[in-house]
């Protein structure tokens, strides 16, 4: 049996590899090894772990990064722990492959402790822009890090071929997201409102908002620009998902319960959804605000319109359901109108899934039959005939 080991750091990416996790977990040819860092392990945030736990799966080893705060200085510490409690880790549970998603900072302490102790890694979601964050950076940072790479589109696919990887190692197999929306049961509208506190109104929005960490401080005047849009609708529930850890995180989430608490009758905040009710969100609301990629992602399978505001996703490819503007409320307040828009809505309905269909853990787990797990040396792949 190969020794497989994923990472996990945060809820939203531990909703989207969960089918891949079951999957390893059940196949005969690997042995599991789960392994939890970040803001799975912090109070603030939910300690959501224990949905991990709660889900019947066995968590291998726990590695806790001592974040206490979101400035450059902490984060920038809390890596340094990350990395040496992966150096003992990975040297303990000696993996035959790390597997990791995304582009965050505890995902780049794990694949470097894995690189240096010569542990082959496989990439979800490479080759993707992101120009507001410095997950771009680490994204990339990733890729070269990575042999195997499972892109969620065509056009990612061609972007870690043009950064120098092997194009037999590099898969477009869809956005795994999509693999837990067709798979899993999901809340009627009169049991996701049970379950959230609250009964949706005319109108209902999901509204999740990250710090642009290429920016300086800007989170803060960007959400209250959010905020005072949101002030002027009508006859509309709002569901607040709050911040991650990145820089800033706390001051939006600060806001989000000093704004609930004023708000009490058509308001509600969440530190976390978990992945059934989020996504049976996703469903029922009427649009998406925000910048988060479950936006751009999973959204769109459902047709619901996503506002998405700034630069943290900028570079992404995005379905018709997707209208960008930057962080004004006047722009915010004109996407409100356009998402709502009866003409708007009904073209929506007839786009095209662009992340795939819901497949990419069978073709995952299919490509990771077929690994040689000695290979560990890369040759980097020139694209031939460029004109310069």
């Amino acid at each position: 049996m190969k020794r497989i080991a994923i990472v996990t750091g945060t809820r939203a990416e531990y909703g989207l590899l969960k089918p891949l996790i079951f999957a390893v977990r059940e196949d005969t040819d690997f042995d599991l090894k789960l392994l939890v860092t970040g803001m799975h392990l912090m109070p603030e945030f939910g300690n959501t772990y224990k949905e991990i736990e709660g889900d019947g799966l066995r968590i291998d080893a726990m590695i806790d990064d001592g974040l206490d705060g979101d400035s450059a200085k902490a984060i920038t510490t809390s890596m340094g722990r990350a990395l040496m409690g992966f150096a003992e880790v990975l040297a303990e549970q000696k993996p035959d492959l790390l597997i990791v998603l995304g582009d965050r900072t505890e995902i780049l302490t794990a694949v470097t402790a894995a690189m240096v102790a010569s542990i082959p890694i496989a990439h979800i979601h490479g080759g993707e822009t992101t120009e507001g964050a410095y997950d771009e950076f680490i994204r990339h940072a990733i890729t070269k890090m990575s042999h195997y790479h499972f892109a969620s589109t065509a056009c990612y696919r061609d972007r870690i071929i043009q950064m120098g990887e092997d194009p037999t190692r590099a898969f477009n197999v869809g956005a795994i997201g999509i693999d837990s929306i067709k798979s899993l049961k999901l809340l009627s509208k009169s049991e996701f409102e049970e379950s959230i506190g609250i009964k949706l109104d005319k109108k209902s929005a999901l509204i999740t908002f990250h710090p642009v960490t290429l920016e300086r401080a800007t989170g803060g005047s960007q959400f209250g620009e959010i905020l005072k849009a949101l002030d002027e609708t009508q006859d509309t529930t709002l569901i607040f998902t709050k911040s991650n850890s990145d820089k800033e995180g706390r001051v939006i989430n600060e806001m989000i319960d000093e704004y609930v608490s004023k708000n009490k009758d058509r308001a509600v905040a969440f530190t976390s959804l978990g992945q059934l009710r989020y996504l049976s969100a996703l469903k029922h609301v009427d649009f998406v605000v925000g910048n988060s990629s479950s936006g751009i992602l999973e959204a769109p399978y459902f047709k619901t319109p996503t506002i998405n505001i700034g630069d943290r996703q900028k570079g992404r490819l995005m379905s018709e359901s997707v209208i960008s503007c930057a962080p004004v409320y006047k722009e915010i307040s004109e996407a409100i109108v356009k998402a709502v828009d009866s003409v708007f809505l009904s073209k929506i309905q007839r786009q095209e899934n662009i992340y795939g269909d819901g497949d990419a853990t069978r073709r995952i787990m299919s490509e990771l039959k077929k690994i040689d797990f000695s290979k560990v040396k890369k040759s980097f792949y020139d694209i031939k005939n460029i004109h310069h």
